[in-house]
């Protein structure tokens, strides 16, 4: 056979297929509805999976406490600690911190606006916290919690009084710092008073506590305070939430005690293994169902079409041909189920968003499918289909195209 051939026997043989199918159309009809009853409920049942893992998992991701490991109490660490702490897997944002004590001071807009003992945290780019917000650009600009911001009274752009207290040679002295509002974070990234600084500005309120003359506060006052080589502490976020457990060990082996979220992202984790279990033992179970039924479905039709199949070797096909009309037709009902199938998936995961989604967020979902999924699961269900009818084109192969004269 020339090559030029090959494409309108090709034609030939998936129209032959197509017709034939739709002239045992009940016949079809019931191997589709087999199909369409295991690969609706699966695409049901990975959706759901899918949609609530990924949705607990961005609820966690949401929220940049969950990625931080919080080191508790202080400790003497060199700079060359934080390289070390950098350059460990899973570490996605790092920044020094003074001594506990030294990261509180007072805001006052005005006599009638004033937050006592607000956090004072250092940030730079990158930082988890700030998410979208740009980092202070200067010691004079710092971003608010929203809470800040709403006792305050003030927006973007507005200008407060940030106040510092020490006592030197027993005299109580105040340093003041006007800054500038660069930006105001979501409620849901820090719940509680705090204003987000310059590491420098941090550094500089910790020498001025400590007694050091810091002329931005107005005071020249005490030695002139030495070049910042040490921390007390560090403020660590992981790069993901697989991440977290592994920075917590490794501080651990540097001998500092810490404190994670472990608790809830175990049970995020325990929530996917056990849906991932649930779904595996239902899709094998369904699957090996499905290749059941489908196997004996296309057997039977070859025994019943033999004298047709035996009539297209006469009319000059192949064994090969033969083979691939049956897969042919295989692949034809699986596209017709899988669509079907997807409808009816459609359906059901709007039923279930609309139901148990009432209580989530404007973007929540419960059921979701991505569109890699939705290709995977058609590819599988096509190859699945492809592969048993191979089992019936096997047989189709062998039957002699003298049977179709049998009956003459």
């Amino acid at each position: 056979m020339t090559r030029p051939e090959t494409r309108p026997r090709l034609r030939l043989l998936i129209e032959l297929a197509a017709r034939d199918l739709w002239h045992d159309r009940k016949v079809s009809l019931c191997i589709v509805a087999s199909l369409v009853a295991v690969i609706a409920p699966l695409l049901l049942l990975f959706g759901l999976k899918h949609g609530v893992v990924s949705q607990l998992n961005d609820e966690l991701l949401s929220d940049p406490r969950n990625l931080e490991v919080r080191m508790l109490g202080n400790y003497d660490l060199a700079g060359g600690w934080f390289e070390r702490l950098r350059a460990q897997p899973g570490v996605g944002f790092v920044i020094p911190l003074t001594r506990s004590l030294n990261t509180q001071a007072d805001l006052q807009r005005d006599s009638q606006h004033f937050v006592a003992n607000a956090e004072v945290i250092p940030t730079a780019s990158g930082d988890p916290l700030i998410a979208a917000l740009p980092s202070p650009a200067t010691l004079e600009q710092v971003l608010l919690s929203a809470s800040a911001a709403s006792r305050l009274g003030v927006q973007v752009g507005d200008t407060l009084r940030l106040l510092v207290l020490r006592k030197l040679d027993g005299s109580n002295e105040r340093g003041e710092l006007t800054v500038t509002v660069g930006g105001v974070l979501e409620n849901s990234a820090f719940t509680r008073p705090a204003v987000l600084v310059h590491l420098d500005l941090l550094v500089a309120m910790e020498n001025f506590r400590d007694g050091y003359a810091v002329p931005m506060f107005g005071f020249l006052t005490g030695e002139v305070a030495p070049v910042r080589e040490r921390y007390a502490r560090a403020r660590i976020y992981a790069r993901g939430l697989d991440d977290v457990a592994s920075i917590a060990s490794w501080l651990d082996g540097e001998r500092i005690e810490s404190s994670t979220r472990a608790r809830e992202i175990e049970s995020v984790k325990a929530i996917s293994h056990v849906l991932g279990l649930i779904f595996a033992v239902i899709a094998w179970t369904a699957v090996i169902g499905c290749v059941a039924s489908l196997a004996g479905a296309f057997l039977a039709n070859i025994d019943r079409k033999r004298k047709d199949l035996a009539l297209l070797r006469l009319l000059g096909f192949q064994r090969s041909a033969a083979g691939a009309y049956v897969m042919v037709q295989a692949a034809l009902l699986t596209c017709l189920a899988f669509a079907l199938g997807y409808a009816a998936y459609l359906v059901g995961s709007h039923v279930f968003n609309t139901a148990l989604g009432a209580n989530l967020a404007d973007d929540g979902f419960v059921c979701k499918l991505e569109n890699i999924h939705i290709l995977l699961a058609f590819a599988s269900a096509l190859l699945i289909a492809i592969v048993v009818a191979a089992v019936g084109g096997f047989r189709a192969i062998h039957i002699q195209p003298a049977e179709s004269l049998r009956d003459l």
